[in-house]
């Protein structure tokens, strides 16, 4: 089976660690994983995307043109992607910047106002764990025990608080 994943906003909103940490999670259960960043030069602000695919085959081409399932956190990667989601696909967005319904009626839509529930739970900059955990509800993309460890890998030393604080958020995100 293989799940072809595309996150997509503007850079600072975390995009390319969310792809990581789903990446890492893949990996620890055994899957062939491909993660493909793309982003502009902008360091904030500017676009970025990040292609992630999940397989128990090996993987041809990194690149995901038409995503199973679409994590959009901004209206521009919105309106750039929800026409590429495959038919029975699922679109993960934040409502609380993308303030427009889904015309598609063939594909599933599930949103949260992620970065409104960052904010109101003091968790700025934590939007992007917020719909990983409302993409993980809607999926099961992954056994539950495989979280924890997958974040373990991916928050470095240096920002070991931020553990929790992730983790947390993608339980806000599971729990809506």
């Amino acid at each position: 089976m293989t799940t072809k994943i595309l996150l997509a906003g503007s850079g600072g909103q975390g995009i390319l660690f969310a792809g990581k940490f789903l990446a890492y999670a893949g990996m620890m259960e055994g899957r062939e994983v491909s993660w493909f960043p793309s982003y502009g030069p902008e360091a904030r602000g500017g676009t970025s995307n990040c292609s992630l695919i999940l397989s128990d085959e090996p993987i041809g081409s990194p690149v995901v043109r038409q995503p199973d399932i679409l994590i959009a956190m901004n209206l521009p990667s919105y309106l750039k992607f929800m026409p590429k989601i495959v038919p029975g696909g699922l679109l993960v967005g934040d409502d609380s910047m993308i303030h427009e319904k889904c015309p598609r009626g063939d594909i599933r839509v599930a949103e949260l106002p992620a970065t409104q529930m960052a904010y109101d739970q003091e968790m700025q900059g934590l939007a992007n764990m917020i719909l990983i955990g409302l993409m993980l509800k809607e999926t099961s993309l992954f056994a539950p025990e495989a979280v924890e460890p997958a974040m373990e890998k991916c928050v470095p030393a240096g920002k070991a608080a931020m553990l929790d604080l992730n983790l947390k958020a993608i339980s806000l995100g599971f729990a809506a």
